[in-house]
């Protein structure tokens, strides 16, 4: 790997890393937002799922006209999100903050298909794991060094202020990507001229494996978002886990998955991307059955199985992003991403809401059926296996 390749692996990572933090920092704020604006949990988990409707919509419509421009376009839309995630930072109602979400949205449904498509253009098929791998990193970083910080921020000076920080840090991330993200524009050659934008549209209809390809990413969303945004919740809530300690979880999970996620990669590339995607499903359905039906709030029984939440869940991402990644051309790369993006934030959502409305908060304040969103879980991780069996890599 050149050091110009480690340099733009570098800046997008860092572009994950403030994305991830800004989305992440909801869930374990869930506690304490529910108390400050006497929300429910089906409340909350519009909150969450503010942010992934709006860029789920805006990722579909980008995907009409990204391919029309050089990948540097993701500096026009990281500088929208970072406003977005500003304006949470001084929202100063529940409402209001739910429309500042949707701002945030807006530009982050962009930023996703764009981090991935500058990838997989940059490096060849069998490389592209190892690279989705480091640029991965930033979800570990985020979860250790971004989450508890973020937490501290909270309890100290209030939930405005991780917000504000992780604006603030965007607008250095902005100046590094128009420095330093060079042209990346040889998906422009050779285009045809006459395609109609809604040709991605039609050429994913005409295509069972790209078809296949997008049910892929939406069944992992389903299970993967159906239980997260209310673990900490439901541990603070069901089982006297100390919200003083919440930051713990993404601590010990992040730290983790900093070894973990670039063995993966490699690993994917080396025995096959499906392979390693089929063992690391099956072994996080341990943990979710676990997560899900919780009788203990002792702190080192939590940390070691969401820690090994962390690990498998994020062992079995990295190869799909490959497997996903590689069933379009370069051409067309940028479109499909974005749509491909667009399902992923769309299914986040739903899977955030059905969480939502099939638990439900006691008089007491304990979180019912939270076990019964674990089983749901796990079904679309099972499905998940036999339809990533048929997707298939295209020559490039």
């Amino acid at each position: 790997m050149t050091q110009k390749e480690k340099l733009l692996l570098f800046i997008l990572a860092c572009i994950n890393f403030t994305h991830i933090i800004d989305f992440m920092i909801m869930m374990p704020l869930g506690p304490q937002l529910m108390k400050i604006f006497d929300i429910s949990p089906r409340q909350f988990g519009f909150v969450v799922s503010a942010y992934g409707l709006s860029a789920g919509i805006s990722g579909f419509l980008s995907a009409f006209f990204v391919d029309n421009y050089d990948r540097k376009v993701v500096l026009f839309a990281y500088t929208g999100f970072v406003i977005g995630t500003l304006a949470c930072g001084i929202a100063p109602t529940y409402e209001i903050l739910i429309l500042a979400r949707l701002v945030a949205g807006v530009f982050g449904g962009l930023i996703g298909a764009q981090v991935l498509s500058i990838v997989a253009d940059t490096f060849e098929y069998e490389r592209r794991a190892t690279a989705m791998g480091f640029v991965t990193t930033a979800f570990s970083l985020a979860s250790v060094i971004g989450i508890p910080a973020g937490l501290f921020l909270a309890g100290k000076f209030g939930w405005h202020s991780p917000f504000l920080v992780v604006g603030g840090l965007g607008i250095a991330v902005i100046f590094m990507i128009y420095c330093f993200v060079p042209r990346l524009d040889n998906h422009l050659k050779n285009r045809h001229p006459k395609d109609s934008p809604f040709t991605v549209i039609t050429d994913i209809t005409r295509n069972p494996n790209q078809l296949r390809a997008l049910s892929l990413s939406t069944i992992i969303m389903l299970g993967h978002f159906s239980i997260i945004p209310y673990i900490s919740p439901t541990l603070v809530a069901n089982v006297g886990f100390s919200q003083d300690n919440i930051f713990l979880i993404y601590f010990v999970g992040g730290l983790l998955t900093i070894f973990s996620a670039p063995m993966v990669g490699k690993l994917a590339d080396r025995k096959g991307k499906y392979r390693i995607f089929v063992i690391f499903a099956l072994l996080s359905m341990i943990p979710i059955f676990l997560i899900t039906n919780m009788f203990s709030g002792a702190l080192w029984g939590v940390l070691v199985i969401s820690g090994i939440f962390f690990v498998f869940s994020n062992g079995r991402l990295i190869p799909t992003q490959a497997i996903v990644s590689n069933v379009v051309s370069s051409r067309q790369r940028g479109s499909f991403m974005a749509i491909n993006s667009s399902v992923q934030l769309f299914a986040q959502a739903i899977a955030t809401n059905i969480g939502g409305f099939i638990i439900h908060k006691m008089p007491s304040g304990y979180l019912e059926n939270y076990p019964y969103v674990g089983y749901f879980a796990m079904i679309m991780i099972f499905m998940s296996i036999f339809i990533a069996k048929t997707v298939k890599p295209i020559a490039q």
